[in-house]
């Protein structure tokens, strides 16, 4: 073993990777591929040897990783946490421009892919990128002499940058968040105590390192535990408990609706057979994940983080159910009406769970304390709209540069206990009743013919907006109509104008649904779509006849420019 035992308080990732030298057990899996904690670390210390040589003097020390989840991934995180560098990571799922617009943001003088992505790069202008690809033999002869190294973790600080990842805006370009080794070495030391990781453990990884979940609530943790890392290229529904099987895996992270892709795989009678202990997420819902509980004997522990480490809750003993928790220690949180910036009333239920009071309790989570968020790379308008004016009686410099706003929409109940709902470009306007989407998108997931459910506004021809969803599954008008009478928590306002039924939900590369896309095409799409005309309870399918008149009604009050967004 390093000279740390299993679960100290490294400073520094690099300092846990170092910690790996010398540790012969198994600790990483890839489909046929087994790599020793100890060969992870040498591999590691190679690659930061390397590094250290190709970055030109005076560049930032950047380098892009455009890579599936194979083993030169956190080959290369580790390795630039040794060189004191930042990993950019690169999404697969960019093209042209965009993507060698991320390339170039990060100032990445080297960039590491593989050669099934290097289509992706063709034709792009990347001056000043050095190109290593990885499973070629050039890239072998390459690290070759370097395979002597020792990890020198000496060259990183607490305070050095580890991740420059990039956040998934809805609109604009994604902005490159900062983690430096500190944080990431303490999330991942925070997770080990709170999930109880052991040294014995594997954690499956199957959501893209590209996106910060994957590296700090799946890698982080299982670093700093000693704990062994089971990869998966690219996440697969039906591949995942045969790889959960195989690696033995304890613990895995998801995200988006990753979960309900599982459900909908078909049961089997061994499902409960499986070494899963937990899985450490958001937006499972609470319906499917008492489904995963059920099913596979498996608990899913629903968290939050903000992605930019702004803000977090914990998730505690005595949490209600449908609650995420309460705020993490240090964190002052609170739910606030962005238009007053006061704080909003607390929730009100009826006996049977519903909120009574969305429309004054929902607001923006914020979190008016001290917070490690680190900002965004060369991006200062974004950092300043992140991080702007608290209370409306004091200034930027009184509130210490600003309360951190995380983008997402929460209510609180009287014991201080958050509930997601949503984020806030999905709220709704109806009728001049505020609504968010979440809340609906948990009423209507109820229906026993969805498999998935993403709700989202679409313009109304007059003012506001008008509630769309689009259910992946079977759908029934009839029976969906006697469904909706039947939910006691679905305001009046709240049932869908109009209804897309597609096979599978469109998601991102990250598996969240893809919400732009889905409010982009609205009602104008190819799948078949059903609607409520005004003044009827019944659902029909909406033909042509009935879109040159809906168009029409946009037309005539100039709205028609507001279906593109």
């Amino acid at each position: 073993m390093g000279s740390r035992s299993v679960g100290t308080g490294a400073r520094t990732v690099a300092e846990l990777v170092q910690d790996r030298w010398g540790d012969h057990r198994p600790g990483l899996w890839f489909e046929e591929r087994t790599l020793t904690h100890h060969e992870v670390a040498a591999g590691a210390a190679a690659r930061a040897a390397l590094l250290a040589d190709l970055l030109p003097p005076g560049a930032e020390p950047h380098v892009g990783v455009l890579l599936d989840n194979t083993p030169e991934y956190p080959l290369w995180l580790s390795a630039a946490a040794l060189a004191g560098a930042a990993v950019a990571g690169i999404n697969p799922t960019r093209r042209g421009p965009e993507l060698a617009r991320d390339i170039l943001h990060t100032e990445c003088r080297v960039l590491v892919t593989e050669r099934a992505h290097l289509p992706l790069l063709d034709g792009l202008q990347l001056p000043g990128v050095r190109l290593l690809v990885t499973d070629t033999e050039a890239y072998e002869q390459l690290l070759a002499p370097y395979a002597d190294a020792r990890p020198e973790p000496t060259r990183a600080a607490p305070g050095s940058r580890l991740l420059l990842y990039f956040t998934s805006g809805s609109t604009g370009a994604p902005k490159a968040a900062i983690c430096s080794q500190g944080r990431l070495a303490a999330a991942g030391r925070s997770l080990v105590g709170h999930f109880g990781v052991r040294a014995d453990d594997v954690h499956y990884i199957c959501m893209p390192m590209f996106h910060g979940n994957a590296v700090i609530a799946d890698w982080a943790p299982a670093l700093a535990a000693g704990a062994g890392v089971a990869l998966r290229r690219r996440f697969s529904a039906s591949g995942f408990l045969m790889d959960v099987r195989a690696y033995g895996a304890t613990y895995f992270t998801y995200v988006g609706r990753a979960v309900q892709y599982i459900l909908a795989t078909p049961a089997r009678a061994d499902d409960r057979d499986n070494p899963l202990r937990t899985g450490f997420g958001t937006e499972a819902g609470a319906v499917d994940a008492a489904a995963f509980e059920e099913r596979f004997g498996v608990r899913l522990v629903e968290g939050y983080g903000s992605s930019e480490g702004g803000a977090a809750i914990q998730r505690t003993p005595g949490t209600p159910k449908g609650a995420i928790g309460r705020a993490a220690p240090g964190d002052d949180l609170a739910v606030v009406d962005p238009a007053s910036r006061t704080e909003c009333p607390a929730a009100a239920f009826a006996a049977d769970g519903r909120l009574l009071n969305g429309r004054e309790a929902i607001g923006e989570l914020v979190n008016r304390g001290p917070n490690p968020f680190e900002g965004y790379w060369r991006n200062e308008a974004a950092e300043a709209e992140r991080r702007r004016w608290g209370s409306p009686r004091s200034s930027e410099a009184e509130s210490g540069g600003g309360w951190y706003w995380t983008g997402d929409l929460f209510y609180r109940d009287t014991d201080g206990f958050l509930y997601f709902a949503g984020r806030t470009d999905d709220r709704l306007r109806v009728d001049s009743e505020n609504l968010a989407a979440a809340v609906i998108e948990n009423i209507l997931a109820r229906y026993e013919g969805a498999d998935a459910v993403a709700v989202y506004a679409v313009p109304d021809p007059v003012a506001g907006d008008q509630v769309m969803a689009t259910v992946a599954g079977s759908f029934d008008p009839l029976a969906f109509e006697a469904f909706l009478r039947a939910q006691p928590d679905l305001g009046t306002k709240m049932a869908p104008r109009f209804i897309r039924i597609v096979d599978r939900m469109p998601v991102t590369a990250t598996n969240k649904i893809h919400r732009v896309g889905l409010r982009r095409e609205g009602f104008r799409c190819a799948d078949p779509v059903w609607w409520r005309p005004a003044g009827e309870s019944g659902y029909r399918r909406l033909d042509e006849a009935d879109l040159a008149e809906l168009m029409e009604r946009y037309r005539a009050r100039g709205r028609e420019e507001l279906l593109v967004r």
